[in-house]
């Protein structure tokens, strides 16, 4: 079918333009019609093609896309229109965004929605980002909307990062030790204590840290191979949903880790639905959305059976009683909302506490890591110590 070139007016005096797709004038007539808008100039676009293809660079990163839907939607609390701002914010654009704002430039001049156009490009637009956009667009808040997904990806960054820093140093140190103990145990023992071998019998310490010792030596290629092999086994192992579920539910009943996990995606949950649900999206809808964000094939579950009894009739909070993996502060909240007509409100201001609930979270973890590795460190460098000191104690003891 051709395209048309077309000029309209809203219902509210706003002009628009663009391209559309139809198979002559009167279709065209009649698709700005049933999107509440009057023709008032169509014209066949000849030798034409909808240029829908761009050419993909870089990917962009969940912060690009979040500072450039911050951009978007100060420019549209500025009152510019919705084609100005994506053209205004498109000058500065950065490589990545460049190619993915001028798909929406072509996409909106065509006549169609943002929520559209971001759906086509794909990742890294996903169901939670289509549906906000969706509902700006069903609710005509664009600006109010974009400032709500802003937030929401900012503080989703936000808390990737604090989980990233709160692991982040203690990983490294145990790294770094690590490292330092097979050099030590692989390279200098052996040469410190082979030539004792043929004097003494060595105490056991020591053969075991010798035996350590010749079995990387001998074997690391075979060690390199087996590592491998054991993380493709996981990694397929881990693919299977059902395994999946076992492992993630394990997680959550972890000291510690459990709880941290368990917190994040409560935020997740508080945030996103409200977040949703303020924004216009039916809760059946804001809980399909949330439930990929949580991070957790447990908790995800548990949000898929909460859909299904709330789609048969049920109120929210009992099902999310009843599964057992919510904490019941979530539950009074989410029970309150409901009975006072205010459940959108009532999850955005709980997200907050929520939040400092996981700060609270990640210093006692933060806090409590460190000396368990440091223990775990200082058990095995006493052994090393012991399997060094205890044969030159001895030979020490013969001489005398």
């Amino acid at each position: 079918m051709p395209d048309f070139q077309f000029q309209s007016v809203t219902n509210s005096g706003e002009i628009r333009s663009g391209i559309l797709n139809g198979r002559d004038r009167a279709d065209i007539v009649q698709q700005l019609s049933g999107r509440g808008e009057t023709a008032t100039k169509v014209e066949k676009i000849k030798n034409s093609t909808r240029p829908y293809t761009t050419t993909r660079k870089r990917r962009m990163s969940k912060v690009e896309m979040a500072a450039m839907i911050r951009e978007l939607a100060t420019a549209q609390e500025a009152g510019l229109p919705l084609m100005q701002a994506l053209r205004t914010i498109r000058k500065q654009a950065t490589p990545a965004a460049a190619p993915v704002l001028d798909h929406f430039i072509q996409s909106v001049e065509a006549g169609d929605p943002l929520y559209k156009s971001a759906a086509e490009w794909g990742d890294p637009f996903d169901d939670l980002i289509v549906g906000m956009l969706r509902a700006a667009d069903a609710s005509g808040q664009m600006s109010t909307i974009l400032h709500q997904l802003a937030d929401l990806l900012d503080r989703s960054l936000e808390l990737k990062r604090e989980l990233l820093g709160a692991i982040m140093y203690p990983a490294i140190i145990a790294g770094l030790i690590g490292i330092s103990g097979i050099v030590l145990v692989t390279v200098l023992i052996p040469r410190l204590i082979e030539p004792l071998a043929g004097q003494m019998t060595l105490p056991w310490p020591t053969v075991v840290v010798m035996g350590f010792a010749s079995f990387i030596i001998n074997w690391w290629i075979w060690i390199l191979v087996g590592i491998g092999l054991v993380l493709f086994a996981w990694k397929s192992w881990i693919a299977i949903p059902e395994n999946r579920f076992w492992f993630d539910l394990f997680k959550l009943k972890v000291p510690l880790l459990g709880k941290l996990l368990r917190d994040v995606a409560v935020a997740r949950f508080t945030r996103t639905l409200g977040t949703l649900t303020s924004a216009g999206l039916p809760i059946l809808d804001g809980l399909r959305i949330t439930r990929d964000t949580l991070g957790n094939a447990a908790l995800a579950n548990a949000v898929d059976s909460v859909q299904e009894q709330v789609s048969s009739g049920k109120q929210l909070a009992d099902p999310l009683e009843e599964s057992g993996l919510f904490p019941p502060l979530l539950v009074q909240v989410v029970n309150l909302g409901e009975r006072s007509g205010k459940l959108e409100e009532m999850l955005l201001h709980s997200a907050t506490a929520f939040d400092r609930q996981v700060n609270a979270s990640l210093k006692i973890f933060t806090k409590a890591l460190p000396p368990v590795l440091l223990i775990i460190m200082a058990g095995i460098a006493c052994f090393v110590l012991a399997a060094i000191l205890l044969p030159l104690l001895e030979l020490q003891s013969l001489v005398k």
